[in-house]
C-alpha cells in the first residue's frame, strides 16, 4: 500500500474542497445556513491531513520492524522514525531528488524501496558505496582489500526460540555496531536474483565479491545469516532511498527498547 499517495490524493481532494467552499459555495449558501457535511469535514480534515503529509513527507516518517534480519540491533516489533530529509529533499509519491543534503555512509541504517519490488519498504546496514570492492568471504566482510574490523562479543540469547549465537561488534567507518554471525550456518549464496550489474558480483563456495556501481549501494543486515540483503538481490540505486532511521519511538513488547537505537 502506498500510504504517501493515498495521503497525497486526500489532500487533493480535502484542499480542493476547502478552496470550493472558501471562494464559492459559501457565498451561494443563505447567512447564518449550515455548512453541508461533505463541506464540514473535507475543510476541516484538510490542514491536518496537510500536516502530516508534509511531516511525513519532508521530516520524518514512521515505519515497523517486520523481521529479523537487523537483529541485535533491531527487534521485530520495533518502531522507528526514520529522517526523510538526511540524504537529500525528495518529492512525495515519485521520490525524485530536489535538494542534495548529504550522502548515505558506510554503518548508517537505511530504509529504501526494494529494488525488485519498490512497493515494498526495506531496512538495511549501508555497506558498501558507488565504487567500492566488497568481499564476503567465510563470513568476513572487506572493503577495498582492508578487512572490517570485527571482535567479538558475549553470545546473543534469542528469547524466543531459546538459543545462543555468536554475536561481535563490527566497526564500519566510525560505526560501531553488532552483528550476530551462526558458525553451521553455509558461507555461500544461494538463490541469487538475475538483477541490474549482475556481473559486478561473483560467486563461490566461500560468499560474494561485487564492485558497486556509481549511484548505487551495498546493502547488508546486522543478522548475517538470517538476511535477504544486497548478496541475494542486487544494488540500492540511490533513486529507492526513503531515509536514515535514528530513533525506537515505541515496542509494544518492550517498552525499555525506546530510545534504545542510535
Amino acid at each position: 500500500m502506498n500510504f504517501a499517495l493515498i495521503l497525497f490524493v486526500l489532500v487533493l481532494i480535502t484542499g480542493a474542497i476547502w478552496l470550493l467552499d472558501h471562494f464559492w459555495l459559501k457565498k451561494l449558501r443563505p447567512e447564518g445556513a449550515k455548512d453541508p457535511w461533505w463541506v464540514e469535514y473535507g475543510a476541516s480534515f484538510f490542514p491536518v491531513i496537510l500536516a502530516v503529509f508534509l511531516l511525513r513527507s519532508f521530516l520524518a516518517e514512521p515505519f515497523k520492524i517486520p523481521s529479523g534480519s537487523m537483529i541485535p540491533t533491531l527487534q521485530v516489533g520495533d518502531f522507528i522514525l526514520v529522517n526523510k530529509y538526511t540524504y537529500g529533499i525528495r518529492l512525495p509519491v515519485i521520490n525524485k531528488k530536489v535538494l542534495e543534503v548529504n550522502s548515505p555512509q558506510r554503518g548508517d541504517v537505511m530504509v529504501f524501496r526494494y529494488p525488485e519490488n519498490p512497493s515494498l519498504d526495506y531496512i538495511k546496514r549501508v555497506v558498501g558505496l558507488p565504487g567500492d570492492k566488497i568481499s564476503y568471504q567465510n563470513k568476513r566482510l572487506t572493503i577495498n582489500g582492508v578487512a572490517v574490523p570485527l571482535v567479538k562479543a558475549a553470545d546473543y540469547l534469542n528469547s524466543e526460540r531459546l538459543y545462543y549465537t555468536p554475536r561481535f561488534v563490527e566497526t564500519l567507518g566510525t560505526v560501531e555496531h553488532e552483528i550476530l554471525i551462526e558458525a553451521e550456518a553455509p558461507a555461500s549464496v544461494s538463490q541469487v536474483s538475475q538483477f541490474p550489474f549482475r556481473d559486478n558480483c561473483h560467486y563461490n563456495a566461500l560468499g560474494v565479491d561485487c564492485e558497486v556501481p556509481p549511484g548505487h549501494y551495498f546493502m547488508m543486515g546486522d543478522n548475517r545469516d538470517n538476511s535477504q540483503d544486497s548478496r541475494f538481490w542486487g544494488f540500492v540505486p540511490d533513486q529507492n532511498i526513503v531515509g536514515k532511521a535514528f530513533f525506537i519511538w515505541f515496542n509494544f513488547g518492550d517498552l525499555k527498547r525506546i530510545g534504545s537505537f542510535k
